[in-house]
């Protein structure tokens, strides 16, 4: 699952921005943005939407990944995203209605992707020493800010604002590997369902949520268990202590019919599908829904019974909830057999007019490239070993230079000199443009602007 794997009204742990809540009964775009792309990186500072912020050690940002911002490619109509998008949208709005026929879920896909380390980590449960927090996985603005790793950032906040029912659509922004099937940038989708006390059994009153000896405990560790960390005692995939078996039972029930519902809705009413436990900081009991594809079982998405403790904090009580969260490329890549994730950022008409009318068509190959392949070779400065080299950092620099001409990153060689110690690392870069044929001339002056971008940075010495 995504870290999802996921928009107050007023922020409440920072720097403010309004959110305008959609009215369920006219289905529509909410916008929270008030600004257009305004990114500009200072010798001191950086300017986002209006804000300036301090530049400091945690700060990582990169103007290629800078200019991705207010792409918006899940708005953009007849983009691949966006159809995948509406139709996820659409199936919720018809999954709940209320009494008077209106959809029950709100949509929130248009807001800021600059969040705080506590929206994206704290209120989530992700615990301090959590890899995912890593200056060498995340883009951070500062050691107070970043750019969300995950759309569930804004889950919080929104529940804090009185909603119960909401679908949270949006870039995301995490230091990966290069190849096809990644990207520093791309899209989620996630959703919460709160369901009180009275609907949940509205027609056996008698039964409950909560357990009724049972106090969540928010504290950090347990003195009965001797445990240093809360989610060291959260584990059983049954349920969590707090609630009763009966509601956390109706509670998976439903989110697994809805959800499946959803994926037949997507791929046809004969897919195959499987559940498999899984593990998230934020739920528990925690799930993975696969396919089955092409010959193998595919992850499509990460679901699971929100921890009551993230209810709690933000003043829901005697309430039970579900959330899941998923990637809009994923689901693109499978629907329209698109085999590049770069393609979703292309604005090639060839590319963008094979979509049409929200229809589910196959992507035709403008034309086949043929591949560039350089290695590069270089020495660590003495005393690094190679296991402390951040390959996203190096992943990070020949995106700069490269752009989206870069295919694939592959190390293929570490080497440590027997008499002097020092170690070497050995990439293979593979470049092929999307739109036309690469010479080996411009690619050499790419690949020796790389080279040198990496001595500037990081004092190596190209072998």
């Amino acid at each position: 699952m995504l870290i999802f794997s996921f928009r107050q009204l007023a922020s409440r742990v920072g720097r403010p921005f309004p959110v305008h809540a959609c009215r369920p009964s006219q289905p529509k775009h909410c916008d929270g943005r008030q600004y257009g792309s305004q990114a500009k990186i200072n010798k001191d500072t950086i300017d986002l939407y209006r804000q300036q912020y301090v530049r400091d050690s945690w700060t990582n940002l990169t103007p290629k990944v800078l200019s991705h911002l207010d792409r918006n490619l899940h708005l953009q109509r007849n983009h691949p995203l966006s159809i995948v998008r509406e139709k996820i949208v659409k199936y919720f709005y018809g999954a709940y209605l209320s009494p008077r026929g209106n959809p029950l879920f709100s949509v929130y896909d248009n807001l800021s992707p600059v969040v705080t380390v506590e929206q994206n980590f704290d209120q989530l449960l992700i615990p301090a020493d959590h890899p995912s927090r890593a200056k060498s996985d995340c883009y951070y603005v500062n050691k107070d800010y970043l750019l969300r790793a995950h759309t569930t950032a804004h889950q919080v906040e929104l529940i804090q604002a009185g909603l119960d029912n909401f679908l949270v659509v949006g870039d995301v922004y995490r230091r990966d590997e290069i190849d096809a099937t990644h990207y520093p940038v791309f899209h989620q989708l996630d959703a919460v369902r709160i369901v009180h006390q009275d609907k949940l059994f509205e027609r056996n009153p008698e039964l409950k949520i909560h357990e009724t000896h049972y106090k969540t405990h928010l504290s950090n560790g347990s003195p009965t268990t001797g445990t240093s960390s809360p989610l060291a005692d959260c584990i059983d995939q049954h349920k969590q202590p707090c609630h009763t078996l009966e509601a956390v039972k109706l509670c998976e029930h439903e989110m697994k019919k809805i959800l499946v519902g959803m994926v037949q809705k997507l791929f046809g009413q004969d897919i195959q599908y499987r559940w498999v436990d899984g593990y998230f900081p934020f739920t528990q009991p925690s799930w993975e829904l696969e396919i089955y594809f092409n010959g193998s079982w595919l992850e499509i998405l990460g679901c699971g019974i929100t921890r009551n403790e993230i209810l709690e904090r933000a003043g829901v009580q005697n309430s039970i909830a579900y959330a899941f969260g998923v990637g809009l490329e994923r689901l693109a890549m499978i629907l329209f057999d698109i085999p590049d994730i770069r393609l979703f950022w292309s604005t090639d008409s060839g590319f963008l007019n094979q979509f049409r009318d929200d229809r589910i068509v196959k992507y035709k190959p403008i034309s086949s490239y043929p591949q560039c392949s350089n290695d590069l070779s270089f020495w660590l400065p003495e005393g690094m070993p190679a296991d402390q080299f951040a390959l996203n950092d190096f992943y990070d620099i020949v995106r700069s230079v490269g752009g989206d001409i870069i295919e694939q990153v592959t190390l293929i060689d570490r080497f440590t000199h027997p008499k002097t110690g020092k170690s070497s690392l050995c990439f293979r870069i593979v470049y092929r443009h999307m739109e036309r044929t690469l010479t080996q001339a411009e690619v050499n002056v790419v690949h020796a602007k790389i080279g040198s971008e990496l001595v500037a940075s990081y004092n190596v010495s190209i072998r």
